[in-house]
C-alpha cells in the first residue's frame, strides 16, 4: 500500500505546477483527466479479464510494469512538447502524445486500487484492512515529502521518480501471497459490469439525490486536486508538494474520528459538513490571495481530513449499507464511476478551461518575477522537513504583477466555493433519509 500510493502520489499532487512550469499548463485539464477516465474504464477491465483469468498478484504485477513504461516516457515527451516550434495555430501532437502516456499510465493504475484490496481482504480479516490502507495515506504523504525535499515539484523529474517505483512494486507484486481469480470459471455477467442492477437504487429517492449531489460536487473538488500547488507556489511557499502533505496528515487524524461523529452527527450531517468544508476551503484560498494570508491557506489544507473523509468515506458507507447485499459492489463501482469519474473528469476539464481564461497569463508573468527568489543551496534533512511551511518573501516582485495575479487567484477560487455552495444547498434541501450506518440491522433498496 506505501509503494502504490508512493507512485501516484510523486506525481498527481504537483502535475499542475509542473505543467505550468514546463510551458504546458493549457493541457493541464486533459492530463488530470486521465485518472478519472481510469476509474470509469477499470472496472470493466476487472471484470471481464482480471477477475476470471489470472492471479490477482500477477496482473497487479503487470499492470505496473507496463505502467512504469509510460512514467518513464512522459518527462521526455513534455521537454519535446515544450520545445515544439511548429504552427501555434496546430496542435502539438506531442503534447497530446504526453496526455495520451498519462492516460495509459492510469489505465493501468486504477485496477491495482481493486487488486491490492482484493489480496489484502483473501489474507487478512477485515478488521485487520484499516491498518494496511493507513499505509497507502502515509505513502502519498512520503511521496510529497520526497518531492519537496528533492526541489522537483515543478520538476518533469516527478515521473522519473514514480516510474521508478513502479518498475520495483512491478517485480515486487510477483512475490505477494497467491491469490486465484475470484471469479475463474464464471460467465461474464455484463448486468454486473454495466451496473445494470445498481441503477434500480436511483428509485429510492434519498439515494437518487445523494448521487446526484455528490457527482455535482465533485466537479468544483477537482480545482484543488489539479490548481493547488500551482496557487501555492505563486503565493510562495517553496515547496508545493510537502506543504500539501498537510492534508494527508489530518486525513489520517479524522478517519480515527468517523466512528464518533457517525453517532453524534449521522449521514445526511457527516456528508453536510463534508461539503460545506470545501466550500469554506475555496473560500480560505480565496481571500487568503489577496494579501498572501498563509494562515488562511494552510488552514484551508489542513481541512483535506473533513472535506475527504467526511464526504467521500461516509457516502462509501452510506452506499454500502442501503444496498441490497447481492449489488453492493455494483453500487460501489457506481459511485466511483459517478463521483471519481464523471464528475471529477468534468470538474478537471472545466477548472483547466477556467485556469487558462483567468490565471494563466498574469501567473506565468509572477513565475518570471519570482525567478531566483528563494533560491537555497543544499539543505540538511531538518531544514528540508521545515519547507513544508517555508514561503518566500515576495517583497521584491513587482507589486502590480503580484496584486493583480492574486486578484486572479481570488476569482478562480470564488467559482467552486459558489458551486460547492449551491449543491450543499441543495443536498440540505432535498436529501432525507432516517438510515443509520452504525445499526446491524440489514437495508435494502426501495
Amino acid at each position: 500500500m506505501l509503494l502504490q500510493f508512493f507512485v501516484w502520489g510523486a506525481w498527481f499532487a504537483t502535475l499542475g505546477q509542473c505543467l505550468g512550469a514546463n510551458d504546458l499548463s493549457d493541457f493541464a485539464g486533459g492530463a488530470y483527466g486521465a485518472a478519472p477516465l481510469g476509474a470509469i474504464f477499470a472496472p470493466l477491465f476487472l471484470g471481464i479479464i482480471a477477475d476470471r483469468f489470472f492471479p490477482s498478484q500477477k496482473v497487479m504485477g503487470f499492470l505496473f510494469l507496463i505502467g512504469a513504461v509510460f512514467l518513464l516516457l512522459i518527462p521526455s515527451t513534455a521537454e519535446a512538447a515544450a520545445e515544439w516550434t511548429g504552427d501555434p495555430d496546430e496542435p502539438n501532437p506531442k503534447e497530446n502524445l504526453m496526455v495520451w502516456l498519462m492516460l495509459g499510465n492510469m489505465l493501468c493504475y486504477m485496477p491495482t486500487l481493486a487488486l491490492g484490496n482484493s489480496i489484502a481482504f483473501t489474507h487478512l480479516d477485515s478488521m485487520s484492512f484499516p491498518k494496511i490502507r493507513v499505509w497507502g495515506t502515509i505513502g502519498w504523504i512520503v511521496a510529497g515529502l520526497a518531492v519537496g525535499f528533492m526541489g522537483w515539484s515543478s520538476n518533469l523529474d516527478i515521473f522519473y521518480i514514480a516510474g521508478a517505483t513502479s518498475l520495483i512494486l512491478g517485480i515486487y507484486s510477483f512475490s505477494l501471497p497467491n491469490t486465484p481469480a475470484p471469479l475463474k470459471g464464471s460467465p461474464v455477467d455484463f448486468r454486473g459490469l454495466l451496473m445494470v442492477d445498481a441503477i434500480s437504487m436511483f428509485k429510492r429517492p434519498a439515494f437518487a439525490v445523494f448521487m446526484i449531489c455528490s457527482c455535482l460536487v465533485c466537479i468544483p473538488l477537482a480545482y484543488y486536486y489539479s490548481f493547488t500547488s500551482n496557487y501555492l507556489s505563486s503565493v510562495g511557499f517553496t515547496q508545493a508538494a510537502s506543504t500539501m502533505t498537510i492534508g494527508q496528515m489530518s486525513e489520517i487524524f479524522f478517519m480515527l474520528l468517523i466512528p464518533f461523529f457517525f453517532r453524534k452527527l449521522g449521514v445526511k450531517n457527516m456528508i453536510l459538513i463534508g461539503m460545506l468544508a470545501w466550500v469554506l476551503r475555496y473560500l480560505l484560498f480565496a481571500f487568503g490571495a489577496e494579501e498572501q494570508v498563509i494562515w488562511m491557506i494552510l488552514f484551508g489544507i489542513a481541512l483535506h481530513g473533513i472535506c475527504y473523509d467526511f464526504f467521500f468515506v461516509t457516502g462509501f458507507m452510506y452506499t454500502d449499507k442501503i444496498a441490497p447485499k447481492s449489488i453492493r459492489s455494483q453500487a460501489q463501482s457506481m459511485l466511483v464511476f459517478f463521483t471519481q469519474g464523471i464528475g471529477l473528469y468534468i470538474g478537471y476539464k472545466v477548472a483547466g478551461d477556467k485556469f487558462s481564461s483567468v490565471v494563466k497569463e498574469s501567473d506565468a508573468a509572477l513565475n518570471t518575477a519570482m525567478a531566483g527568489i528563494g533560491s537555497q543551496d543544499e539543505l540538511s534533512t531538518g531544514e528540508q522537513l521545515a519547507q513544508m511551511f517555508s514561503v518566500n518573501d515576495l517583497s521584491e516582485v513587482d507589486s502590480n504583477i503580484l496584486s493583480t495575479t492574486m486578484s486572479k487567484w481570488n476569482e478562480f477560487w470564488i467559482y467552486p466555493a459558489i458551486m460547492a455552495g449551491v449543491i450543499a444547498v441543495i443536498f440540505f434541501a432535498a436529501f432525507w433519509d432516517k438510515i443509520s450506518i452504525t445499526s446491524d440491522d440489514e437495508n435494502s433498496s426501495e
